[in-house]
């Protein structure tokens, strides 16, 4: 027996001393998420789930997608398609947002059509369905975890560019990854309308900076130190230049203030562009 388990042995006996409990033996099924524990890894999916949400929507015989959201695809609200069934659009909705859990490739997709669940129209219901569809044909994705010895923090972060047809405003999307999979991801709509793609992806670069200062933080509690600085990744040289230079300063006054600490973090080397 390796030294970890010898240790997750001693923590049970000693737990089971202090308190009355019963050992289940391994984790396989725990609200709908499914763990799959094996000695090359974790894998962790909601497959039983994704059924059964298709089969409550009457989704599992329909033509599955190759991708969760039509290409290019704006949705506004005021759309003309008339209005469709708030109580089911909210229903779907929510159970695709339960099903993001695990499935970060629908995170996008699914914060698009979560902003019209206060009056969705039938066009709106149709790019719901089109996600159900995208599931038919991936019900068994989930994430793996593999074996590792070096678990280093890792981010990816990127934006579009003024997609809301509603306010004009983009939105940004970052994924962090610990050793062989994501443990953190988001797709969420900016706070503030901006000017350009690359101050776009300098606010969506930001708000990957703040999830990467709290994981490392959080992994600090769990004893996974990180070693110098957390690689993000952006495919906006602009973006990176500003992070890096200061002297930019001048041509990126009209950026709110509280964007720019990223700089800061960039300058103590706790973060790498």
């Amino acid at each position: 027996m390796g030294s970890s388990e010898a240790v997750v042995e001693e923590f049970k006996s000693c737990m089971m001393r202090q308190f009355e409990m019963t050992d289940l033996g391994l984790l396989h099924y725990f609200l709908g998420l499914e763990v799959n524990q094996s000695a090359n890894g974790i894998f962790i999916s909601q497959s039983k789930y994704a059924a059964d949400l298709l089969k409550r929507f009457k989704m599992m015989n329909c033509k599955p997608a190759s991708t969760p959201m039509n290409v290019n695809e704006s949705l506004k609200a005021n759309d003309g398609t008339g209005s469709a069934s708030s109580k089911y659009f909210r229903s779907m909705i929510g159970g695709l947002n339960y099903l993001s859990h695990t499935r970060p490739d629908i995170a996008f997709s699914v914060s698009v059509v979560s902003r019209f669940m206060h009056s969705p129209s039938m066009h709106h219901l149709g790019a719901a369905k089109t996600i159900l569809c995208y599931i038919v044909g991936t019900v068994d994705f989930g994430i793996w975890y593999s074996r590792v010895s070096n678990f280093k923090l890792c981010g990816f972060t990127d934006s579009d560019w003024a997609s809301c047809l509603d306010g004009g405003k983009s939105t940004s999307g970052h994924v962090f990854s610990l050793g062989s999979g994501v443990i953190s991801w988001s797709s969420k709509k900016q706070e503030i309308v901006t000017l350009s793609s690359s101050e776009a992806e300098y606010v969506a670069a930001t708000a990957a900076v703040c999830q990467a200062i709290w994981l490392r933080r959080l992994l600090t509690d769990f004893y996974q130190i990180q070693e110098g600085a957390t690689q993000v990744f952006c495919d906006n040289r602009a973006t990176i230049s500003m992070a890096r230079n200061p002297a930019f300063h001048s041509r990126t006054k009209h950026i709110d203030i509280r964007y720019h600490f990223i700089r800061n973090l960039v300058v103590e080397g706790t973060i790498e562009m």
